[in-house]
């Protein structure tokens, strides 16, 4: 267990004992998406009940796994972040779920959370939202359905971020194991027009070192689309986060360089919190 780690440990362990956060808002309330600067999100992988972080491009293996993902969430806002971004691993792998842990993070922090994972249908989307997220992330059917896609964005709008896994501009879905014809600007001019709270890109060529993201990429992505642009993949500096605010990117997903201890979060969040 590395040094951050055993202090997020530390630190939702002692957040144990203090005072419930607040349920947040439902659906009912959904902000209109607006542009705004970069906001650092952290990243809450859940497996097994666990919070874990994976071995670049790999979907099996762990580095980092922390048995409560309930304290991670508490130590994670306060440390001063004000957003969270959830995966359901196991859902999205089609090997269960982490409904129960996913409810129990809803119900414990007043931070806005978008949850994602494995969601392909309206029941999905509204017991999520109806707990208390303020967005839900929708990856491979809303690659594969863009009539489901209207409906529900049409249905819940301003609630949801359409997921695109990215390598060398192709998109990526089932767990990366499936290569799109489509481009990823292709893509965003599809969606251009839908009311969405955004679309969440993650340059999966960039995940194996964290050396920065793929700010061509990233920059293009921000002009061709209507609606916020979430980044993540590579993350590793305060630098990075500075150069996608640069570029129009409303926010980042940061997950290995946070948990690992190569971004400060007290640093990052101070900054990027909001």
């Amino acid at each position: 267990m590395d040094l951050l780690t055993s202090e997020i440990v530390n630190l939702f362990t002692s957040s144990l004992t203090c005072n419930r956060y607040r349920t947040l808002a439902s659906h009912d309330s959904c902000p209109d998406p607006v542009a705004r600067p970069v906001i650092a999100i952290p990243a809450l992988d859940l497996r097994g009940g666990a919070c874990v972080q994976l071995a670049a491009g790999s979907y099996d293996e762990e580095v980092i796994r922390i048995p409560d993902p309930v304290g991670v969430a508490v130590a994670w806002r306060q440390y001063g972040f004000r957003h969270l971004h959830i995966v359901d691993l196991d859902a999205v792998a089609g090997r269960g779920n982490n409904g129960p842990e996913i409810q129990a993070i809803l119900g414990v922090t007043d931070v806005e959370v978008q949850v994602g994972g494995g969601i392909r249908n309206r029941e999905s989307i509204e017991r999520f939202l109806n707990d208390g997220a303020q967005r839900v992330v929708i990856g491979t059917r809303a690659l594969e359905d863009p009539d489901w896609l209207l409906e529900v964005s049409t249905d819940f709008p301003g609630c949801i971020v359409v997921a695109a896994d990215v390598r060398d501009r192709k998109i990526l879905s089932h767990g990366w194991t499936r290569t799109h014809p489509k481009l990823v600007l292709d893509l965003v001019e599809d969606l251009n027009g839908l009311p969405l709270a955004g679309v969440l890109v993650t340059a999966v060529h960039r995940e194996e070192a964290m050396r920065g993201t793929d700010l061509p990429l990233m920059e293009d992505v921000a002009e061709a689309a209507e609606f916020p642009v979430f980044a993540s993949g590579g993350l590793g500096s305060i630098g990075d986060l500075r150069a996608l605010a640069d570029r129009g990117v409303a926010a980042a997903v940061i997950g290995m360089g946070l948990y690992s201890g190569a971004m400060d979060p007290w640093a990052v969040a101070e900054e990027f919190s909001e």
